[in-house]
């Protein structure tokens, strides 16, 4: 009977643990000294402190923080959400708890360095949990499954995880998703480059930043991809999806793979690449799936207004058929950024006509607006003609009702001709 008893009392000490592990309570906490983590459901994500050296000084500072990483047999860690970027722990004595309600990053001075700051919140007991797909979550006591007092997939740092959504949130407070870059390998705090969505009218395009200058353009959403990024139709394992409605405009993928052995995640390097990188369980070294800007055609407006792109030509800028050089010269030094103009002016009737250019990236739609038409191409281009001010028209692939034909009146910038 002594040992029976003695058994029975180890079962109980240690079924709550096994079950715990990816969980944090309101009476319990996480320090840097204990070591310990949380660790998702199937053991791909570990949420837990981190450090990093600076080189400053003689002796060096670490910095700590809070982060989520894949839980890989690598010898190097992969971060993939970091809370407190731009506000570190500088010594070793950190404990993150829940407080009121509240996740709180706590310091040697027992002060917030971080913290989900929810405000109003009433729910009681909170339980913060690491769920199977990466996401950081706060649920109160009468929360669904699906429903989160906040979710660290609202807040991204560099990295965009499949589920988490880019673009803007429309009725909250925290209404852009973007991704910033570290600010270099070592360090996680805010960089110079960031991507992020810009919408007009219908028609929405990401655009990669250094600081507030637009440096790369991906073209418009074309309901299947990104108009700029033609390799996004080759992606057999990833499911690309759109989401607009009244409450949120942003881009969001799954993975594809019924054994889930294939992670994928897309990242803002420090620079200044957006990267598609993968690994499997088995095989944990990063693969680089896909990088962009892939070559010189995608910087942005590069050849200048009235010109497209062509990595196949010499020069690779080249003026629309019935274009010249704005400036020979500059254009004779390979400085196309002035671009082009017309040959002869328009007549805003008779005599004037259209040019068909396929394989293109659409420019830039600022001077854009997207319209329903029920006759195709012929509407689009009837439309057009009715308006001396349209500079050029495209049709989009029509899904749900959207718009379905888009409509230039101002210059046509940074264009670019893909190899069919």
């Amino acid at each position: 009977y002594h040992y029976s008893c003695t058994f029975f009392f180890v079962i109980l000490v240690l079924f709550p643990h096994a079950f715990s592990t990816n969980t944090l309570s309101s009476n319990e906490s996480l320090t840097i000294s204990s070591n310990k983590t949380l660790v998702s459901p199937g053991d791909v994500f570990e949420l837990g402190f981190f450090k990093t050296t600076t080189r400053n000084s003689r002796n060096g500072t670490d910095r700590w923080y809070l982060g989520i990483w894949y839980k890989t047999t690598s010898d190097q860690r992969t971060y993939v959400w970091v809370a407190n970027r731009d506000n570190p722990l500088h010594n070793s004595i950190g404990t993150l708890k829940i407080s009121h309600a509240n996740l709180v990053l706590l310091d040697q001075s027992n002060t917030s360095v971080w913290s989900t700051n929810l405000a109003g919140v009433v729910q009681s007991p909170v339980t913060a949990e690491l769920l199977a797909n990466g996401n950081f979550v706060l649920r109160g006591s009468y929360s669904t499954e699906d429903e989160f007092m906040w979710q660290s997939f609202d807040f991204p740092v560099d990295t965009l995880l499949p589920e988490m959504k880019l673009g803007w949130k429309l009725n909250s407070s925290e209404k852009e998703k973007i991704l910033k870059s570290w600010k270099s390998p070592t360090d996680p705090s805010s960089g110079d480059y960031s991507f992020r969505l810009e919408t007009e009218e219908f028609l929405y395009e990401f655009y990669l930043m250094k600081n507030e200058f637009k440096v790369h353009r991906t073209g418009p959403w074309n309901r299947v991809r990104f108009n700029g990024v033609p390799k996004m139709q080759n992606w057999s394992y990833i499911s690309n999806n759109f989401i607009d409605n009244e409450d949120e405009v942003a881009y969001s993928f799954l993975v594809n793979n019924n054994n889930h052995n294939i992670h994928t995640r897309f990242r803002m390097s420090s620079t200044g690449y957006l990267q598609v990188i993968t690994w499997t369980k088995t095989v944990p070294q990063r693969n680089m799936f896909w990088s962009f800007p892939e070559d010189t055609c995608d910087l942005y407006k590069v050849c200048g207004p009235y010109a497209y792109c062509d990595m196949n030509t010499t020069p690779m800028c080249n003026c629309i058929k019935g274009f010249v050089p704005k400036n020979a010269g500059q254009w004779e030094l390979r400085d196309a950024s002035g671009g082009c103009m017309r040959s002869s002016q328009l007549s805003c009737g008779e005599g004037d006509g259209f040019l068909r250019m396929s394989q293109m990236k659409l420019p830039e739609t600022s001077e854009a607006v997207a319209v329903l038409v029920d006759n195709g191409l012929k509407e689009c281009k009837e439309r057009c003609v009715r308006d001396c001010n349209c500079t050029g028209f495209a049709n989009m692939d029509s899904m749900n009702g959207g718009p379905s034909c888009v409509i230039w009146s101002g210059e046509l910038e940074d264009m670019r001709n893909y190899v069919a």
